[in-house]
C-alpha cells in the first residue's frame, strides 16, 4: 500500500518572505542612495591629485624647429655649364674654398674680346704719343732753323748797314724785307707749334680715356669670368645643393646655402589666439640631452596666415652642442612670471565641471563630496586653485563623465 507524500510547505514560505525581504531593503537602499545623490566607484577607476602649493609657470608647449642663425644663399651670377662639384650636401666648409666650377664660352670670348679692344686702344695712344713726339721734334727743329735764319740776316744787315755808301739802297732793303719773312715765319710755326700741342693733348687725354673704360669693361668681364668659380663666402656648412654635373645652370640660380654653424635659433607658428600673449624678449626653455637651456623671443611676424603667426627664438648663455638643421625640439614658452599658488593636476574632469565645482576626498579618502570650487590658469599638466580647495587636499581628477549630477562618491 503506498504511503502519502509530506509537503513542508512552512519551509518554502518562510524562505519566500526572507528573500522578498532582501529584495525590499535593497530597493529602499538603492532609492536612499539616489535621493541622497550618492555614487560608488572602484578606486582603481579613478585618477587622484592632491592640492599642493609650488612655483607656477604659466607657460605654452610646442615643438619648433632648429634653423641656422644666419644662412647665405649660393647663386650662380653668371650662368653656365656645371664642370666640377666639390663639396657634397652636409660638408662643412672654409671662407673661401672653391665649391663649384662653371664653363660659359660666351663670357670667355666676350673677355678675350675686350683683352684685345684694350691692347688696341694701348698701341693707339703709344702711337699718337710716339706722333707727338716726333712732331715736337721737328717744330724745334724747324724754330733752330728759322732762328739760324734769322741770326744770319740780322748780321748781314748790320755788316751792310756799316758799308752803306758801297751798297746799294735795294740790296739793302731786299735783305731787311728776308729778316721780316724770316721773323714772321718764326711766328708762325711758333703758333702753330701751340696749336699742335694743344690738339695732340686732347688727343692723348682721349685715348686716355678710352683705355680707362676699356680696361674698367675688361675687369668687369674677368669678374664675371671669375664668378664661375663658385667659393665658400663664409664658413659653414653646405644645406640645399643643387648641383650636379654637366647641368646647366641660369644666371641667378639657386645652387645652394652655407649655414652658420656656430649659433642656431628656433623657428615656427604659433595660434593667433597668442598673438596678444607674446612679445620680444619673453623667455622660453628647453631640453636637450637632459640639460635645461634657456631662449628668448628675438622677433614676431605680425602677418597671419592660416590662423597662426611665426616666431623666431634665440638661444641665451649658454648654447647647445650637436644640434643639426631641421631638428625638432619640445619648447616652453613662459607666459608669466614664476609665482607661489595652490596647483592640482590636470585631468579629463574639467571638462565636465565647467569650471565650477569638484570632488574633494575627505581625510579617509573613502568618500568624495561635491564642492564648489573656483579654478584660475591651467597649463597641459596642471590647474591654479583660486578657491575652494585647500593644501593638501585630495580630489578627483579623472572623468566625471557619469556622476556630474551626483553629490557624493564612495570610493571602494
Amino acid at each position: 500500500m503506498d504511503k502519502p507524500i509530506t509537503v513542508h510547505t512552512k519551509r518554502y514560505t518562510k524562505w519566500v518572505v526572507i528573500i522578498i525581504a532582501l529584495i525590499a531593503l535593497a530597493a529602499i537602499a538603492m532609492s536612499h542612495q539616489e535621493s541622497i545623490g550618492a555614487y560608488k566607484i572602484d578606486k582603481k577607476r579613478l585618477q587622484l591629485s592632491t592640492a599642493r602649493k609650488t612655483i607656477f609657470k604659466d607657460s605654452l608647449s610646442m615643438r619648433r624647429y632648429v634653423e641656422p642663425f644666419k644662412s647665405i644663399y649660393l647663386d650662380a651670377v653668371e650662368g653656365g655649364r656645371v664642370e666640377k662639384v666639390f663639396i657634397e650636401e652636409g660638408d662643412i666648409v672654409e671662407e673661401g674654398q672653391l665649391l663649384i666650377e662653371l664653363s660659359n664660352t660666351a663670357l670667355q670670348l666676350d673677355t678675350i674680346s675686350r683683352e684685345a679692344q684694350v691692347n688696341e686702344q694701348l698701341n693707339d695712344l703709344r702711337n699718337t704719343k710716339l706722333a707727338i713726339e716726333q712732331n715736337r721734334l721737328k717744330l724745334k727743329r724747324d724754330l733752330a732753323e728759322i732762328d739760324y735764319e734769322i741770326t744770319r740776316l740780322k748780321n748781314r744787315v748790320t755788316r751792310l748797314k756799316k758799308v752803306s755808301k758801297y751798297v746799294t739802297t735795294e740790296v739793302l732793303d731786299n735783305l731787311k724785307n728776308e729778316l721780316h719773312y724770316a721773323q714772321k715765319r718764326r711766328s708762325l710755326i711758333s703758333e702753330s707749334q701751340k696749336i699742335e700741342e694743344k690738339m695732340r693733348s686732347t688727343q692723348v687725354k682721349q685715348l686716355k680715356t678710352n683705355v680707362e673704360q676699356q680696361e674698367k669693361n675688361l675687369k668687369i668681364a674677368q669678374k664675371n669670368l671669375e664668378q664661375l668659380m663658385i667659393r665658400a663666402p663664409k664658413k659653414g656648412r653646405i644645406s640645399g645643393l643643387n648641383a650636379e654635373l654637366g647641368e646647366s645652370k641660369a644666371r641667378g640660380e639657386r645652387l645652394g646655402k652655407i649655414d652658420d654653424t656656430q649659433k642656431y635659433k628656433l623657428t615656427g607658428n604659433l595660434g593667433e589666439h597668442y598673438l596678444r600673449k607674446v612679445y620680444t624678449g619673453q623667455e622660453a626653455e628647453t631640453t636637450i640631452d637632459n640639460k635645461n637651456y634657456i631662449l628668448t623671443i628675438n622677433k614676431i611676424y605680425p602677418e597671419v596666415k592660416n590662423n597662426a603667426f611665426e616666431v623666431d627664438l634665440h638661444f641665451s648663455g649658454a648654447f647647445p652642442k650637436n644640434i643639426r638643421r631641421g631638428q625638432s625640439l619640445n619648447i616652453r614658452i613662459n607666459l608669466n612670471k614664476p609665482e607661489i599658488v595652490i596647483l592640482i593636476d590636470n585631468g579629463r574632469f574639467f571638462s565636465h565641471t565647467n569650471m565650477s565645482f569638484a570632488f574633494v576626498l575627505d581625510k579617509k579618502k573613502q568618500t568624495a563630496y561635491k564642492r564648489n570650487v573656483k579654478f584660475g590658469r591651467q597649463t597641459p599638466d596642471h590647474i591654479e586653485v583660486i578657491s575652494g580647495i585647500e593644501e593638501g587636499e585630495t580630489i578627483i581628477v579623472s572623468d566625471y563623465e557619469y556622476y556630474t549630477d551626483e553629490n557624493t562618491i564612495y570610493i571602494e
